[in-house]
């Protein structure tokens, strides 16, 4: 396969290209894409999050989470990547880690529960 593919191209355009491979459900193809443009804008949320996402689809778990921790290292705040990191350890069966995260994710958008 000619992977030179999957890095042609502006960020921009490669950005767009991840984004459409994600939207038709290839994680793999996504995957590809965006692990060369997070390499080259690492300070950049969007892109590493979306990989983290592919990984999870695609059920590399280990992968994701590692993604997914560097997110959440530098942005303790970010809700969505502490409920993709919950959501991830519960996959691999380390509920009482994930259920830290997902509390966390729920408490950040403003879900308390009752009582």
């Amino acid at each position: 396969m000619d992977t030179t593919y999957y890095g042609r191209g502006t960020p921009a355009e490669r950005w767009e290209r991840a984004q459409l491979f994600y939207a038709a459900r290839d994680y793999a193809a996504a995957a590809r894409v965006l692990g060369g443009l997070v390499e080259e804008v690492p300070e950049q949320t969007g892109p590493r999050l979306l990989l983290a996402r592919a990984y999870y689809h695609s059920a590399q778990l280990h992968r994701a989470e590692h993604e997914l921790r560097l997110i959440v290292e530098r942005d303790p705040v970010e809700h969505y990547a502490r409920l993709m990191l919950g959501r991830t350890l519960q996959r691999q069966g380390r509920h009482d880690e994930a259920r830290t995260h997902l509390r966390v994710a729920a408490a950040l958008a403003g879900d308390f529960g009752e009582g």
